[in-house]
């Protein structure tokens, strides 16, 4: 371990003339040392310390640190506008790094969720010293991975950032009574409006947000392919280390991302995912406590990484499975020479009864042949069913939801009590055959252990907007992937429901996007879940021994 020396300030200027300022920590040695570069909005002091070690301790392992504020934010130069400058900046930013003093002159890069995305935008340009980066929590696809999932629009997650943002933005403006509205509207978010997406206080404040451009954009397209790492990072190759959560709210990108990679990549791809939401790394998350084992470990991971590919050094980290997942439940971490990809169906059977109580629904390895059964679901959009943890609300995370499948509206599939341990880890998809009488509808599926005392925790959801003109045989949900041992004795439950508010916005069954969708337009949703005959409803899950 080095010495480090006083933190230094610089600044550089970009390509069109726009001054970008940066900290810069420095092993307190003579040279030269590989550059670590962050690139983020939060105001650079932060650092990503909400979730990684400050900047001072991986220079003290034999590196120049710089943590750099984007365009617009902090105290850089120009306006901020989200991600429209990151490819430009990010080979900017990365070339001038390289040339600080006592640079070797090779640079790495490191960061979650925005900080993430500036790593992809700046490998897209492809700046020659840029040799490995390690994104963490981001979307691969803008659309898909971060704004919307399986068609729904992320209000919470996407207005409560909104709001964050513009509130930064009006405290550096200087403009006390908008910073002061916006900070107290992060902190107790409302969907009280005409329209429940369309949040007044934002757009007073803040007209030029993206949120309201991801609002008017609810379906794929150019919009989207503009700013999507998907379609722009086709021709570029460096060794990553992938890190994820199952809890987190961008899991999907993570793993799109290092699917994506490992297809068609010559380097190592390396995949970490915790048992975390979006923030913080540790052992407890929502109401569970995953244990010692837990507790981050990405900090070392990534001076092992780094002094691999930017030192040379052999750290013996590549002696092991390129997929290192933290299995819930035994509360350790399993490696593995591959993503599981293989799938066994376990089918829905019910009475007609399964949102009446918890027995009338089950689990089973085997479909019915006889005549699908159907079950009744009734959407009142006056009580939606609520978020309540998972990956998609706030707080994120595991919390007891035995008092939510009491509910009448949400159908509950059990299997018996285990007689083995049930292993999981990879993939997850349910296919519902299902019919609404509207036009459009909502499904959120959560899958949980039930414990022997009753208690039920979910470990993965998912949630599909079905559209006019969409196929409905069956309704194809992708849910969270995990990493699980089911203890023996606990079963597996799959809970349907038509609502998850305000992780999505409410569903009016009308067919309007959401950005047009009124309260006032919100109507009763009847839904029919068949499970058996030629409707062969079923969960597929990935079985690992």
């Amino acid at each position: 371990m080095f010495k480090v020396g006083a933190k230094e300030t610089a600044s550089m200027l970009t390509r069109d003339g726009v001054r970008l300022d940066a900290d810069i920590y420095r092993p307190h040695a003579e040279g030269p040392f590989p550059v670590l570069l962050m690139r983020q909005p939060y105001g650079r002091a932060i650092a990503s310390t909400v979730v990684y070690a400050h900047p001072i301790w991986y220079a003290a392992h034999g590196y120049i640190v710089v943590i750099q504020d984007v365009r617009g934010r902090g105290t850089s130069e120009g306006k901020f506008q989200l991600f429209a400058h990151e490819i430009t900046d990010g080979y900017d930013a990365v070339t001038w790094a390289a040339s600080l003093p006592d640079s070797t002159g090779q640079v790495g890069m490191y960061g979650f969720s925005y900080q993430g995305m500036t790593q992809l935008y700046a490998a897209i340009a492809q700046p020659p010293a840029l040799k490995t980066i390690c994104p963490a929590m981001l979307a691969y696809d803008l659309y898909a991975d971060w704004a919307y999932e399986g068609g729904a629009f992320c209000l919470q997650a996407n207005l409560g950032w909104a709001v964050q943002l513009a509130a930064e933005t009006a405290r550096l403006k200087g403009n006390m009574e908008a910073h002061q509205t916006l900070s107290t509207a992060a902190k107790n978010l409302t969907f009280c409006d005409p329209v429940p997406t369309r949040s007044g206080i934002l757009k007073a404040l803040a007209p030029d947000s993206f949120y309201h451009e991801w609002l008017a954009h609810s379906e794929p397209g150019e919009y989207w392919d503009a700013l999507s790492p998907k379609t722009l990072l086709r021709d570029v190759d460096l060794p990553m280390l992938h890190i994820g959560g199952w809890f987190d709210t961008y899991m999907r990108g993570t793993l799109n991302l290092y699917k994506a990679m490992t297809r068609r990549s010559q380097f190592r791809q390396q995949l970490v995912v915790g048992p975390w939401a979006h923030l913080p790394w540790g052992r407890k998350v929502g109401a569970v406590d995953y244990g010692e084992e837990a507790a981050s470990p990405c900090d070392r991971l990534q001076i092992q990484w780094f002094d691999h590919f930017l030192k040379g050094s052999d750290t013996g980290f590549l002696d092991n499975g390129p997929v290192l997942l933290f299995e819930m439940g035994s509360n350790t971490w399993r490696s593995f020479e591959t993503w599981n990809n293989n799938q066994k169906p376990f089918y829905l059977a019910s009475t007609g009864l399964a949102g009446m109580g918890d027995q009338e629904g089950t689990l089973q390895p085997t479909p019915h042949a006889s005549q699908p059964i159907p079950d009744i679901l009734v959407h009142d959009p006056w009580r939606p069913v609520p978020a309540l943890g998972g990956h998609a609300a706030i707080p994120s995370g595991p919390f007891d939801r035995s008092s939510l499948d009491c509910r009448t509206d949400v159908l509950k599939y059990t299997t018996e009590p285990l007689t083995e341990d049930l292993c999981l880890a990879g993939d997850i998809v349910t296919l519902i055959y299902c019919v609404a009488d509207t036009s459009s509808f909502d499904l959120c599926a959560v899958l949980s252990e039930v414990f022997p005392n009753g208690s039920v925790y979910p470990f993965s959801q998912g949630y599909v907007r079905v559209n006019p003109g969409e196929p409905t045989n069956p309704v194809r949900l992708i849910l969270q992937p995990t990493c699980i041992k089911l203890q023996q004795g606990s079963a597996l439950r799959l809970s349907l429901s038509a609502a998850c508010f305000p992780a999505y916005p409410v569903n009016a069954g009308t067919g309007a996007p959401p950005g047009e969708t009124r309260l006032i337009d919100q109507q009763i949703i009847t839904i029919t879940v068949f499970s058996g005959g030629d409707r062969p409803s079923q969960v597929l899950l990935p079985v690992v021994r």
